[in-house]
């Protein structure tokens, strides 16, 4: 994999990874090629896709290299990070040109932050997370580490999001709302009170 010391592995092929492409390519960042089990992921049928380099237990093989979780699943994110610790890899964000981020707002490495995205001032966005397409994250918000803002999903102002936590499709937390740790939000939730550890929560207002 020599080919790929200076330019950037996918790691993931699925949909997400296509999302995640886009966004690299808008930002000038070289892809090399991708990692997955399935060699005929969604991205190969892209005209332009990357090779598919291996699947995902070839990461060991990045170590020392630069490569991007494109993977929109939180618990493959959670064992892909996990098993960084063992292989260290240079896990480098990718921010679309045409996301907004309103200084001074302060994102961790190794996330995405989506076409059309915003992270509004004084937000804190954690390592490896995805303000996916469309989401806002509002004023003083903090969002801990692999938490996943799901398409036109909208915190208000000073939301509190636990790790590996999913705020589902559309949904809506209201400001000054805490979700917890592990938490999944339905989409097109509205969550007008604090979420505990773990709990998943649909409807409007949500609830368990």
């Amino acid at each position: 994999m020599g080919v790929c010391d200076q330019e950037v592995v996918l790691i993931g092929g699925g949909g997400h990874a296509i999302v995640a492409l886009a966004a690299a390519r808008r930002a000038d960042i070289d892809v090399c090629g991708f990692l997955d089990d399935n060699k005929d992921a969604a991205i190969g049928s892209l005209t332009d896709a990357p090779p598919w380099l291996g699947g995902l237990h070839a990461i060991s093989v990045l170590e020392g290299r630069r490569g991007h979780i494109a993977i929109g699943n939180l618990t493959i994110r959670r064992a892909i990070l996990d098993q960084h610790q063992a292989h260290p890899i240079n896990l480098v964000e990718f921010i679309d040109p045409s996301a907004i981020i309103v200084e001074p707002a302060s994102l961790g490495p190794g996330g995405l932050v989506a076409a059309g995205a915003v992270v509004q001032a004084a937000a804190t966005v954690g390592p490896h997370c995805i303000i996916n397409t469309g989401a806002i994250v509002e004023h003083e918000c903090e969002v801990d580490e692999n938490v996943h803002v799901a398409p036109g999903a909208i915190l208000g102002g000073r939301v509190r999001i636990g790790r590996d936590t999913l705020i589902g499709l559309g949904s809506r937390v209201l400001p000054g709302v805490t979700i917890g740790v592990g938490c999944v939000i339905g989409a097109g939730a509205v969550v007008t009170r604090d979420v505990s550890d773990g709990r998943r929560v649909v409807g409007i207002p949500a609830k368990s």
